[in-house]
């Protein structure tokens, strides 16, 4: 069952960025899935370190904002550890686009520190690395 769960709410994690056809995307949401005090990374020659706030409000806007449309990214491939009420996962995704009217298309590698809570399964900190 936890794995089924931390599929889901990884999934949710993904869609949370998806404006494809229009529709708003719901980064806020991401408020729900990453525990208070969670950290997130970005890796590579930009290394950035965020709160949850952080690293919202610059993505909303953007999404939002006309300069980034027909937005998703999907994950690829996955490899989940689950120890009791801790995982941890390492996967792969993709992601497309229209940026300042241009299509792109791109990927990385994602890894995600999951923790039980009593509302169920929540990001403690996730990490990315986008492919040059």
């Amino acid at each position: 069952m936890s794995k089924n769960e931390i599929d889901a709410l990884t999934a949710e994690f993904f869609g949370a960025f998806d404006n494809r056809g229009g529709r708003p995307a719901d980064v806020a949401r991401i408020r729900r899935l990453v525990l208070p005090g969670g950290v997130i990374v970005k890796t590579g020659p930009d290394l950035a370190v965020y709160t949850v706030d952080e690293f919202i409000e610059p993505r909303s806007r953007l999404l939002a904002g006309g300069r980034l449309t027909e937005f998703s990214e999907w994950e690829t491939s996955e490899r989940t550890d689950i120890a009791g009420d801790i995982a941890s996962r390492f996967g792969a995704y993709r992601k497309s686009g229209i940026m300042d009217g241009e299509p792109f298309e791109g990927g990385g590698t994602k890894t995600f520190q999951f923790v039980r809570t009593p509302e169920g399964w929540r990001i403690a900190a996730f990490s990315w690395y986008d492919q040059p």
